[in-house]
């Protein structure tokens, strides 16, 4: 289970270079079930690892000037600010026992699965359905609907605190919608938000102590890895030919949680 838990960052790191987002939202899966880590837990090193694989992978989107630097700071704001106050103050707030339903107890773990689960649901559903509108080459004004940024960034980052999931799926689709970016640009400029508001989400917590860095670091080293593979096969794949595919595993993935820790506990 170990070998296939060092494998499966690999092909997380492969999802984002090649499709542009998307593998972290099975960085928390992948450390609770192939390497045992309390969930919890795997919530704040999912923000490590997702940050840093999005730094790196937002590199060849500034290369290609796809990085819109004041949207990223208008969105980031309130996205940043909402996960570092859920690291910092809800999630150690939660207790360890929610509540119980005959012998079943919901514990603080398998209430952010579940939680996780559904947001993995949602985010099948964004990679499977086909757009309807092709907007990489639309040169439409750029306008700010301010108060839905807030509310859609404070939303984005509190799910980011709960489950440790960089929220692409959400982001990219307000970019498009709300600030009016092309899709291109509402990718790369998505990664440096996520990058942003995962990492200082991370610094922001307070039981560093209690992690392993030297885990940490050679999972977040085997997501790079795959990075790079990734950005070498969107040369010879088209990516958004392979998102459905994609998508539907995460629903696979989704539903096999909520069994997992429902039905099957």
């Amino acid at each position: 289970m170990e070998i296939a838990g060092y494998f499966a960052p690999v092909l997380i790191g492969i999802s984002l270079g090649l499709i542009g987002g998307g593998g972290s939202i099975l960085t928390v899966p992948v450390l609770v079930y192939l390497f045992h880590v309390d969930a919890v837990l795997a919530t704040a090193y999912s923000l490590f690892i997702v940050g840093t694989t999005s730094v790196i992978g937002s590199v060849s989107y500034f290369m290609k000037g796809l990085v819109n630097l004041k949207t990223a700071v208008i969105f980031g704001i309130p996205s940043i600010a909402a996960v570092y106050l859920t690291r910092h103050y809800l999630v150690p707030a939660i207790p360890q026992t929610i509540f119980n339903v005959g012998d079943f107890e919901v514990t603080k773990s398998v209430s952010l699965m579940l939680l996780f689960a559904l947001l993995m649901i949602v985010a099948s559903y964004s990679m499977i359905k086909k757009n309807k509108t092709d907007t990489d080459d639309a040169a439409a004004e750029q306008k700010f609907n301010y108060p839905l940024i807030l509310l859609e960034g404070s939303i984005v980052g509190m799910l980011t605190g709960l489950v440790g999931a960089g929220g692409g799926f959400l982001i990219i689709p307000a970019l498009v919608l709300l600030s009016k970016l092309p899709m291109k640009e509402a990718v790369g400029t998505s990664l440096v938000i996520i990058a942003a508001k995962s990492l200082i989400g991370f610094f922001g917590e307070s039981g560093q102590n209690l992690m392993d860095w030297k885990f940490l670091i050679i999972v977040t080293v085997f997501a790079i890895i795959g990075i790079f593979i990734g950005f070498a096969l969107s040369r010879k794949v088209d990516g958004e030919k392979l998102k459905p595919a994609f998508g539907w595993f995460v629903l696979v993935m989704g539903v096999y949680i909520i069994f997992k820790e429902t039905l099957l506990a």
